[in-house]
């Protein structure tokens, strides 16, 4: 989700994403231990390195959050304690800048989930299908292992049990379905629609519903004894882009697990000191290997951050992301483009939920640029978003890519939006420019910023007519 990544970020992205803020903490990771990898060559340490790295990324991306989020009170990033759903009941606009493309749409619920002692149960409400809402759950290599919500499961009230690796019991009365999780950890990442600000008190009435329980107490049962707290070594952005991001997964594997297919793949990172050297310290490494190493590091953050900026086609101006975000089986031995689209945005939705076209272009190719231009943006009919749900368009100012204060207090539009105008025919016509386009346009005016500025469109829920091809909106046009 970028709306939290960016807190606890410093990478900048395309298509707008990304960041605003390094990790707020300043944390230094001490390692302890002074041992050195296995007998490879500098030439083989920078190889092997270099795959590691793009393997690891979203993994380091990972620890970064659970570590800021949910384990150290003082990140500037914290959610709240483990196994607790924290809410954010409100509708980001122009004075909120600490993120990059904020949400204007639904609200954030999240919990990080510790499954290492018993499962975890997730209990939602019944929500009618016009109130929107997906419980996006994600492991510590960021596959999108299952959904909970509107689309996945329907309006129903249900009792979902979260199960981490290992966990091989049966599920007690109540329990809606099992989802079984392959790491030890996982985020629980909730979207709520809103209808406007004046919905915001329903929409908070719908967040206090959810919950996560431990297992032992939803069945009313004794509970197991308790793991201790995770001992992490605090996260260092600097230690994270070098031969010390080493020590980073060696602290994660006990709540990773190693899926069979990658057997092999871990093997050879053990010749660099993953899992075979539990005191890894990058200070102690021959200062050849070292250097390897780093330069390994690098090159893999160069192609990661080359594959986070082509995710995806580009048609009628506007960028197209493809399949970059799904299941473990969606995403198996793709290390490259899960790492390219943590870089690009980490939580992305899997198509299938949502879908965000992009456009900074208009149809001439020219950078859209409200001081010199008015846009329209005019869809026929048949060309209207296909989705189940709602669509939306956000605009945002370049290069700060925030909202912008203007004089109607519009920041997205679309088929929500009270008292837009639909053309007789079913068209619609949006007016993109910096002063108002006249009364009688004014309700199908999204107001531009008086320079360049991009347009993010969020799809949610889209039909199958939308993903296969993608979904590409009318280019625009400059106004006559």
């Amino acid at each position: 989700m970028r709306a939290i990544l960016k807190k606890v970020s410093n990478r900048k992205g395309p298509i707008g994403c990304l960041l605003c803020l390094v990790l707020a903490v300043g944390l230094l990771a001490g390692c302890g231990g002074g041992s050195t990898p296995g007998s490879v060559t500098p030439e083989e340490a920078r190889a092997i390195t270099e795959e590691a790295y793009i393997f690891s990324f979203p993994i380091l991306d990972s620890y970064k959050m659970l570590f800021a989020m949910a384990l150290y009170p003082d990140s500037g990033a914290y959610e709240g304690p483990l196994n607790v759903v924290s809410h954010k009941a409100e509708l980001l606009g122009p004075d909120y800048t600490l993120i990059v493309r904020p949400n204007n749409d639904t609200a954030y619920s999240i919990a990080w989930l510790d499954l290492r002692t018993e499962p975890m149960v997730l209990s939602v409400p019944a929500i009618p299908l016009d109130r929107y809402y997906s419980f996006q759950l994600i492991d510590l290599y960021t596959h999108n292992f299952a959904y909970v919500g509107s689309r996945a499961t329907g309006p129903e009230a249900g009792n979902y049990l979260i199960a981490g690796p290992g966990w091989t019991g049966e599920a007690p009365e109540g329990i809606t379905a099992v989802i079984p999780c392959e790491t030890a950890f996982a985020t629980a990442l909730a979207r709520t629609a809103v209808f406007g600000p004046e919905d915001l008190p329903n929409v908070a009435a719908v967040q206090d519903q959810y919950a996560v329980v431990p297992l032992s107490e939803f069945a009313g049962a004794e509970p197991p004894p308790a793991e201790a707290a995770p001992e992490l070594l605090p996260y260092n952005p600097e230690q994270a882009r070098s031969a010390g991001f080493v020590a980073y997964v060696n602290a994660f594997l006990p709540y990773l697990g190693q899926h069979p297919s990658e057997a092999e793949l871990w093997q050879r990172f053990a010749a660099i000191g993953i899992g075979s050297d539990p005191t890894f310290d990058p200070e102690g490494l021959d200062l050849e290997i070292r250097e390897a190493m780093d330069a390994g590091v690098a090159a893999a953050l160069a192609k990661i951050e080359t594959e986070g900026a082509n995710l995806g086609s580009r048609q009628n101006g506007w960028t197209l992301v493809e399949a970059s975000f799904g299941t473990r089986e969606a995403m198996q031995g793709r290390y490259l483009r899960r790492a390219g689209a943590a870089f690009f945005g980490l939580w992305g939705n899997d198509l299938e939920e949502a879908f965000y076209p992009e456009a900074s272009v208009d149809a001439e190719g020219d950078a859209l640029d409200a001081s010199k231009h008015d846009y329209v943006l005019h869809f026929a009919a048949h060309e209207l978003p296909p989705v189940k749900s709602f669509w939306s368009l956000s605009m945002y100012n370049l290069p700060q890519q925030h909202f912008i204060h203007n004089p109607v207090d519009r920041y997205t539009l679309g088929d929500r939006t009270e008292g837009v105008v639909y053309g007789e025919d079913g068209s619609l016509t949006v007016y993109l420019q910096h002063e108002s386009p006249g009364k009688e346009r004014e309700s199908n005016w999204l107001p531009a910023p008086d320079g360049l500025f991009s347009l993010q469109m969020r799809c949610y829920w889209p039909e199958p007519a939308a993903l296969d091809p993608l979904y590409a909106p009318p280019a625009i046009e400059k106004a006559n």
